[in-house]
């Protein structure tokens, strides 16, 4: 981390003063909210430094794999939006920095005139997996048990589901 550690929880300090100036009915919400951008912000650092070396950021990196995971090496623009759930200028921005460094190519889809094909190249399959070995050191080494992982998984599913960010 590139911040010190403080010698208390700033979050429970906020949520203290969030009920010091009667704002009780919030101050849950308000230390859920603020602790789970925290905890984002701690992730989304790790992530970083460990593709930052491969000039990946961590949008880069989910559009290789999940190119590497289709059949074919390749998806419409548009369906490759909608699985990483991004607006398709993000997606757009990822494929062209990857296409710059001859990760991926864009092509005519063969039966949309209109739309546009991403594939993965093979220096792009060798990256993703390289990426992979690195990243999965990340997701081995959680501060939490087994237990309390698949807890949070459940707690944040919950929380996308009702937010309509996926069906079921």
């Amino acid at each position: 981390m590139s911040t010190p550690s403080l010698p208390f929880d700033p979050v429970a300090e906020a949520t203290r003063h969030w009920r010091e100036h009667g704002w009780t009915d919030a101050a849950v919400g308000m230390e859920a909210v603020t602790s789970l951008m925290r905890a984002q912000a701690i992730v989304q650092a790790r992530v970083d430094e460990v593709l930052r070396p491969l000039q990946l950021t961590f949008a880069r990196y989910e559009l290789l794999m999940l190119l590497s995971f289709t059949r074919t090496g390749a998806l419409p623009m548009a369906k490759a939006g909608a699985r990483l759930q991004v607006h398709p200028a993000s997606v757009t921005n990822a494929a062209s920095r990857l296409e710059a460094a001859d990760l991926v190519r864009r092509r005519p889809h063969p039966e949309d005139g209109r739309g546009v094909l991403v594939e993965i190249t093979p220096a792009g399959r060798a990256l993703a997996a390289e990426a992979t070995a690195r990243i999965n050191e990340v997701f081995t080494a959680p501060e939490l048990s087994n237990d309390r992982m698949r807890d949070l998984i459940d707690i944040l599913r919950d929380l996308r589901r009702s937010a309509g960010d996926f069906g079921g």
